[in-house]
C-alpha cells in the first residue's frame, strides 16, 4: 500500500450529482434552465477530491455500482485518488439539485442508493483492513442505503479506533446516533442535524455550544464542528470554543460546502493546526466550494485569499 496515503473516506451511498440551475425556480410550472452539468458525488468522494486539490493524498472506497461507474474512474483519475471502491451490481443512484440562483437556493431530490449484498458487504471490511495501515485519519460520511443495517458506521469505528486510527463522521439520523456510541474522534453536524438528534429546536450560540459540550461528554468525542450556513460554524475542541465567520463570497452551488469543511477540518488535523487555524482552513475551503460549480476547490493562491477573510473568534468560557 502506498505510504503516502493519509485520508481514507468511506461513502456506502455515492451519486451522481446532476446540478441544475433555473433562475426565478417555481413549483407546478413549466421551468427554463440555464445551467447544467453532472458530477461525480457523494459525500466521502467530494472529501476526497477537496483534499486531492489541496495536495493531500486521499483513497476512497465503499459501494460503486457498475452500470454507470465510468464518471467516478474519470474523477479519480483527474484527481490522482486512489480507487478502492468495491464493485456492485446495478447503477449508482442519482441526486438532483436544483439550483436558484435569484435567492441563492438549493432544493435537493435524492433517488434511493443501490442495495449491496453480504458478500459485498465482507468485501468492504476486508478492503477497509487493507488500507488501514496506511492511513491515521478515515472519513466515515453520507447516508446509508436502506438495505444496510444502521449500525453498520458503528461497527467501522470500533474496529479503526482498537486499530489506532483516528475517525470523522459525518452523518444524521439513526445512523449519527448508531454510531455515537463508539465515540468518533470528531464529528460535524449542521445545526439542523443537531437539533434533529436532540429533538429539539438548537438556534442560538449558547445552545449549540451546551448542545456539543453534552455529545463530547457523552460519547468520548474529541472534536464537534456544526456548520450553520452563512452564519459560519462553531467549533469545540476539548475546553476550547471557535467561531469561523465567512467572508463574501459569490454563491455558485451550495453543493458540497459541508463536505469541503469536512475535508478542511480533515487537511488542519493532518497539518497539525490548531483550533482557530484549523476552523480558519476549513471554512475557506467551504467558501472554496459555494464560489464554483463541481467537485473539489480552487487553487492554493486562491484559498490564502479565502483564509484571510474569514473571522474568527474566541467563544472559549
Amino acid at each position: 500500500m502506498d505510504r503516502e496515503l493519509e485520508v481514507v473516506t468511506v461513502t456506502l451511498n455515492p451519486a451522481i450529482d446532476q446540478t441544475i440551475s433555473i433562475p426565478n425556480f417555481k413549483i407546478g410550472e413549466v421551468n427554463r434552465v440555464s445551467f447544467f452539468q453532472s458530477d461525480a458525488g457523494g459525500k466521502g468522494i467530494n472529501v476526497a477530491a477537496a483534499l486531492a486539490d489541496y495536495g493531500i493524498k486521499a483513497a476512497v472506497t465503499g459501494f460503486l455500482a457498475c452500470e454507470n461507474d465510468q464518471i467516478f474512474h474519470q474523477l479519480f483519475s483527474q484527481k490522482n485518488i486512489v480507487n478502492k471502491f468495491v464493485s456492485i451490481e446495478g447503477s449508482t443512484r442519482v441526486g438532483l439539485k436544483i439550483f436558484d440562483p435569484e435567492i441563492e437556493q438549493t432544493t435537493d431530490i435524492n433517488f434511493p442508493g443501490q442495495a449491496a449484498t453480504p458478500q459485498d458487504l465482507a468485501a468492504l471490511e476486508q478492503t477497509l483492513e487493507s488500507l488501514a495501515p496506511a492511513s491515521g485519519w478515515f472519513v466515515l460520511s453520507g447516508s446509508i442505503p436502506a438495505s444496510m443495517p444502521p449500525i453498520i458506521y458503528r461497527g467501522m469505528i470500533k474496529k479503526l479506533k482498537q486499530a489506532g486510527h483516528k475517525v470523522l463522521l459525518d452523518t444524521s439520523g439513526v445512523p449519527l446516533q448508531a454510531a455515537l456510541p463508539a465515540g468518533p474522534n470528531i464529528i460535524k453536524p449542521n445545526v439542523e442535524e443537531l437539533s434533529d438528534f436532540f429533538g429539539r429546536k438548537i438556534e442560538s450560540d449558547q445552545e449549540i455550544i451546551e448542545a456539543s459540550n453534552q455529545l463530547m461528554r457523552e460519547y468520548d468525542i474529541r472534536t464537534v464542528a456544526v456548520s450553520m450556513g452563512k452564519n459560519g460554524a462553531i467549533f469545540l475542541e476539548g475546553s476550547e470554543c471557535v467561531r469561523a465567520i465567512p467572508g463574501e463570497v459569490e454563491l455558485k452551488s451550495s453543493v458540497g460546502a459541508g463536505d469541503a469543511m469536512v475535508a478542511g477540518i480533515v487537511a488542519g488535523k493532518v497539518g497539525g493546526l490548531s483550533l482557530p487555524e484549523t476552523a480558519r482552513l476549513a471554512t475557506a475551503f467551504s467558501m472554496g466550494a459555494i464560489s464554483r460549480l463541481g467537485s473539489g476547490l480552487p487553487s492554493k493562491e486562491v484559498l490564502e485569499d479565502l483564509k484571510r477573510l474569514v473571522t474568527v473568534q474566541d467563544m472559549t468560557a
